[in-house]
């Protein structure tokens, strides 16, 4: 009997392999890949931690119950929320920056104290937890937690608003563990235009570019979500270390002003940062914008009636909504997002950050934290690579965040803390 020759017997492995539904390749890391994209998906986040850039559960906690985490266990299912635990785990989430948002409305002493309350429900959350989550305040505690099979909890400020204009009180929210911070929310502040509001200092004020150094001397992340395109530009330019968008989607694609231009978009890998693309409907379909602008529209009309009561608006609203049913974004939506960074910015520009338990629709297929992988199964069925992929998920973050941490080191051998004080800076009348 004649013996089979190696090149045979590795044929008929081959040949059985894909048998069993898996695709062969000859390109390294992607070789043995499940034909399937959902347990190619459910692979992918088994090796790589998915970082999601953005989540409101710390404000929904504080809203729905008073703060007081025994009320609404997130280790159970939690039908008022899009954010629990069993959800996380089958999302196969490895870290989330906890959003620690405050309304721009409070004043700024009260906007601290509400923050640092924020900031203690997500230390209480990992304390209240600990088989689940491991408080993270570097890429390489992202990577130990991951490691340790559990989910990095990470702290963002969501607002300029809430340091009071103080940069002592910046640094203050640092050793908190804050670990970026939004400039602005949906109105300006004393030191930056918001995307949403009428531009008052056209981008960034002296102070304001005396924050994103200071921010930089420190490593936290510069956020510029919900910042004005030119607060954008001037962030950009003063910036050291690389700057992120949490929450924000393309404009070219969308033209929502929450979003980021072009021209933004091209500056971006000479930077070294990312967009963390949004889940948010009215940020990633055009359809939905549109529909809410015109309800937007409609709202306005009602309330500028002569005569016109709060029940009135409401009543003719609900009215118009039952003859206007809204169109709903999509999955595919928000893979479209990422198709177009990536070809405006390139794949090192690309990160996720979803908005859940910050939006009240969501794109189908993606209606809370468990639907992670249907997102990443639709990258592979658009012929994303591993590598590519695994980027998305959470390692341009942690390049960006090591590099953060890379500039700070060099940033504090050069110079101490700023004493700058917005009064000096940007006018006596400022506070």
């Amino acid at each position: 009997m004649l013996k089979s020759s190696p090149f045979a017997a590795f044929a008929a492995i081959m040949t059985a392999l894909v048998a069993l539904g898996f695709t062969i390749s000859c390109s390294g890391p992607e070789s043995g890949r499940p034909g399937d994209p959902a347990a190619r998906a459910k692979a992918l986040h088994a090796s790589v931690p998915l970082i999601d850039g953005h989540n409101d559960l710390a404000w929904e906690l504080r809203q729905l119950a008073g703060s007081d985490l025994s009320k609404m266990d997130i280790s159970l299912p939690q039908s008022r929320l899009q954010t629990d635990i069993p959800r996380l785990l089958q999302g196969g989430v490895g870290g989330v920056f906890w959003s620690v948002y405050v309304p721009p409305t409070l004043p700024g002493p009260e906007a601290v104290r509400a923050t640092m309350e924020e900031i203690d429900i997500v230390f209480r959350i990992a304390r209240r937890y600990p088989e689940t989550f491991h408080m993270a305040f570097s890429a390489q505690d992202v990577e130990q937690a991951f490691g340790s099979g559990k989910i990095a909890a990470l702290i963002g400020m969501e607002g300029g608003y809430s340091i009071d204009n103080s940069l002592a009180v910046l640094r203050a929210f640092y050793e908190l563990g804050a670990r970026y911070l939004t400039l602005t929310h949906g109105v300006n502040i004393a030191w930056a235009d918001s995307a949403t509001d009428t531009p008052a200092a056209h981008g960034l004020t002296p102070f304001g570019r005396e924050v994103v150094r200071e921010m930089n001397r420190l490593g936290m992340l510069v956020d510029l979500s919900h910042v004005s395109p030119d607060t954008m530009r001037n962030a950009l330019d003063v910036a050291q270390a690389p700057v992120i968008f949490s929450h924000s989607s393309a404009r070219g694609l969308c033209d929502h002003p929450r979003n980021v231009p072009d021209d933004v978009l091209r500056r971006i890998p000479a930077n070294g940062g990312m967009v963390m693309v949004t889940f948010v409907p009215r940020f990633v379909s055009n359809a939905v914008r549109l529909h809410f602008d015109a309800r937007d529209a409609e709202s306005a009309r009602l309330t500028a009636v002569r005569g016109s009561t709060p029940e009135a608006v409401s009543a003719g609203l609900k009215a118009w909504d039952e003859s206007h049913p809204p169109p709903r974004a999509t999955l595919s939506d928000v893979a479209d997002h990422i198709d177009y960074i990536r070809r405006i910015a390139g794949i090192d520009s690309i990160g996720l950050g979803s908005d859940f338990d910050g939006m009240t629709g969501t794109p189908l297929g993606l209606e809370d934290v468990s639907k992670f992988p249907n997102l990443t199964a639709e990258l592979v069925r658009r012929g994303y690579s591993d590598q590519d992929i695994y980027k998305i998920l959470g390692r341009n973050l942690l390049r960006v965040m090591r590099r953060a941490e890379a500039v700070a080191r060099t940033l504090q051998r050069e110079r101490g803390p700023s004493v700058a004080r917005i009064e000096d800076l940007d006018g006596a009348g400022k506070r």
